[in-house]
């Protein structure tokens, strides 16, 4: 199974969404956005533009 997205509106009145794995694991948190649509068009630019995304190292 896929990970599922979670969308709800935080305390602050802000649209947010988790990315949660099969096994129930929050893998990713996103910003606040001011509306539904904007949430959800952020979802789609994760499914649209992550899949290929390459990993780099970096040091902090």
């Amino acid at each position: 199974m896929a990970g599922t997205f979670e969308l709800w509106v935080d305390k602050g009145g802000d649209w947010r969404f988790n990315l949660k794995a099969s096994n129930g694991q929050v893998i990713a948190t996103s910003q606040g956005y001011a509306s539904k649509a904007n949430a959800l068009n952020g979802i789609e630019s994760i499914k649209k533009n992550a899949p290929g995304a390459e990993v780099v190292e970096v040091e902090k």
